[in-house]
């Protein structure tokens, strides 16, 4: 699989951020979606922007357009990601207005998007339920948020948790056959010392708050049930572990044996939910990307052998991203790194190396994941 960065919030300076635009996507989506051909590649994530679509109240999809026909052209299964971060700027994320108005959304978007395709639609109703809640609540990653609402956290959580079962309800309202992802960053923790252990399992064990509340195996007041955890993506970087209190990282690139292997990690995920699972994020920098896929690709094929059901791996950026709050400042992390030619239009430049190690990465997979089956027709769908 590939993912196109299209995060649509504030930076921390208030900067209004659109991903896609910035890295020329929406223009080249066509070529970019050919490109993946050569890596056999036929399924992609795509953030719709919440933000952009909605204004003063009323929709305007026309900036999916290009996507959306490219994607049905060339027989491309998309997951649509619908609220990345970005949100109408009238819209207070705390109260009942944001249940109510994003089931709005996702209706109208999966009643635009019905028209481009007449198979099952994937629909990713929230990116990173708990990654927004702490960067709402305990950084100042988006405006106009300062870090100083760490008090409001779980209750951010319910909401959000709240906004995409109605989410859900209105997309199945358009098309019972939606599948529904819900993705999260995969976490491991220690505790620097033996006073610290149990901190760090309580911390470890909060990635699973938002699929249990989707699930209603938690707070089952706030609306939840197993038909709404459809799918589960994991996102996964090297700096998914850490120790506590220190916030040090377990150095991928050292090989800390303190790191845990990431089969563990996702077969605790599905022994948890027994869901399929996919890896919605997962990529690395520089001469690392290849190294790294490699090994995503060993502990995958370990997984799947022991009969956890992994349906993809997303590199996640597939082309090259800039900074959140440094647009000068690219991150070496696709496939294809960017390259500004004079005529202002950015070159998209395979990176060889990565390609090689990516290829080897596909060949180490288990014949059952390369049989490149539709993420909408995979086993065990959970009916509304």
């Amino acid at each position: 699989m590939a993912g196109y960065e299209g995060a649509d919030h504030k930076n921390g300076a208030g900067t209004p951020l659109d991903m896609n635009e910035l890295s020329q996507h929406n223009a080249l989506a066509r070529e970019d979606y050919l490109r993946l051909r050569e890596f056999n590649i036929r399924t992609v994530r795509e953030s719709i922007g919440w933000r952009l679509v909605e204004l003063d109240g009323r929709f305007d999809f026309s900036l999916l357009e290009s996507r959306a026909r490219a994607a049905q052209e060339l027989d491309i299964e998309v997951i649509w990601t619908l609220f990345h971060y970005g949100f109408p700027a009238d819209i207070d994320i705390f109260s009942d207005q944001l249940v109510e108005r994003f089931a709005r959304y996702c209706g109208e978007t999966a009643r635009y998007l019905s028209r481009f395709s007449d198979e099952p639609p994937i629909y990713s109703p929230i990116n990173e339920i708990s990654f927004f809640t702490f960067a709402v609540c305990e950084t100042a990653l988006i405006y106009p948020f300062t870090g100083s609402l760490h008090e409001r956290g779980h209750a951010l959580k319910q909401n959000l948790v709240r906004a995409v079962i109605a989410g859900c309800d209105a997309i199945w309202q358009v098309d019972p056959r939606a599948r529904i992802v819900h993705s999260d960053p995969v976490i491991h923790l220690i505790g620097g010392t033996e006073d610290y252990a149990e901190s760090a399992e309580q911390y470890r064990n909060a990635q699973f708050e938002a699929w249990d509340m989707v699930a209603g195996t938690s707070e089952p007041e706030l609306g939840g049930s197993p038909k709404y955890l459809d799918l589960i993506g994991v996102n996964y970087y090297h700096s998914n572990q850490w120790e506590i209190p220190s916030h040090d990282r377990l150095h991928w690139h050292l090989g800390d044996p303190r790191r845990r292997p990431f089969r563990q990690i996702l077969g605790e995920v599905y022994a948890r939910y027994g869901r399929p699972l996919f890896i919605s994020e997962t990529s690395h920098v520089g001469i690392g990307r290849g190294q790294w896929i490699k090994e995503i690709a060993e502990e995958v094929s370990a997984a799947l052998r022991d009969g956890v059901p992994i349906e993809g791996i997303c590199l996640y950026p597939i082309i090259d991203r800039p900074d959140w709050d440094d647009f000068s400042h690219w991150h070496n992390s696709g496939l294809w790194d960017l390259s500004l030619t004079p005529e202002g239009i950015f070159d998209r430049v395979l990176c060889e190396p990565y390609a090689e190690d990516l290829r080897e990465a596909q060949r180490m997979v288990e014949s059952p994941f390369r049989q490149s089956v539709a993420l909408s027709t995979s086993e065990e769908i959970c009916q509304p």
